[in-house]
């Protein structure tokens, strides 16, 4: 399942960062950042609850870029 949500990102490098600790997370299959259009794009793993691994993925952005917000 792919889901789209709408990001506050200050900078590309960053939604870089936030892409790569998006990837590392368990449950996330993939993820896709476009910092122009503030939006992540994330592709759960089968059977995986999308509400659950988001706020995973929350925390795991959090660590590279503080200031970054994901809108559930």
């Amino acid at each position: 399942m792919k889901k789209t949500y709408k990001i506050d990102v200050d900078c590309a490098n960053c939604a870089n960062l936030m892409e790569d600790a998006a990837k590392k997370t368990s449950g996330v299959q993939d993820a896709t950042v476009n910092f122009m259009a503030l939006k992540m794009i994330v592709e759960f793993e089968e059977g995986k609850d999308p509400k659950a691994v988001m706020e995973d993925v929350l925390k795991a952005c959090k660590k590279v870029e503080p200031d970054c917000e994901i809108f559930l």
